[in-house]
């Protein structure tokens, strides 16, 4: 990858899907009914391409698969993907080549995983909170997208949320920690897509990538 600048980007993930709680994916099963589709959230907090920075920057994919991506099992995935508007064209650069698979690390591995037709690409406004104890999580991209969850709780989970480690199935990649969550709000038009639900699993995991990767 002569090309390819070295990167790093560092940041929160969650996503929001059709599944029960808790998500399949996450334990590398099957989504429920064999069949999964859901919003895919990115927030960089410390990230940069070469000389390009890319701290607080957004990524939002719209998704759908039949099967079990974790066995290499499943059919007719399909992704369309929303960049944070605000990023200049130097930035969108970044962000395509990092998130598209082609400057190496764990996209560029979860993109041979999936192996997704895409439906498009667009830059809109993206509005990301994310409460510092991991309690909450939300994502509103006007008029396409309104993604939010709250994490799992309980009378014996004490001193915060439930944490999981060492994730079978993490679409952020090995040795992060996630977070279990309800949606609260799940709605989509964009793409082709169109749902608008709740109550379904949602899960915020971690993330810390770099690239490219050594020859």
């Amino acid at each position: 990858m002569a090309d390819v600048s070295a990167w790093h980007a560092k940041g929160e993930w969650f996503d929001v899907c059709r599944c029960n709680v808790p998500c399949p994916c996450s334990w590398a099963q099957p989504p429920d009914d064999d069949y999964c589709e859901g919003v895919l959230v990115w927030h960089i907090r410390d990230g940069h391409y070469g000389d390009v920075p890319l701290d607080g920057l957004n990524v939002v994919a719209i998704s759908s698969f039949k099967g079990n991506i974790w066995e290499g099992t499943h059919s007719e995935p399909k992704l369309g993907v929303v960049i944070d508007e605000r990023a200049d064209e130097g930035q969108r650069d970044a962000l395509q080549m990092i998130f598209g698979g082609q400057a190496g690390g764990w996209p560029a591995r979860f993109n041979e995983i999936i192996g997704p037709e895409m439906l498009g690409l667009e830059f809109a406004p993206i509005e990301v909170e994310i409460a510092p104890d991991q309690t909450s999580w939300r994502a509103v991209i006007p008029g396409l997208v309104r993604a939010a969850a709250k994490a799992l709780s309980g009378p014996t989970s004490e001193g915060g949320p439930p944490r999981m480690y060492n994730l079978p199935g993490s679409e952020t990649g090995p040795g992060q920690i996630g977070t279990q969550g309800k949606t609260t709000e799940d709605e989509v038009d964009a793409f082709a897509f169109k749902w608008d639900r709740a109550g379904k699993s949602s899960k915020h995991i971690t993330f810390d990538w770099s690239g490219p990767d050594e020859a």
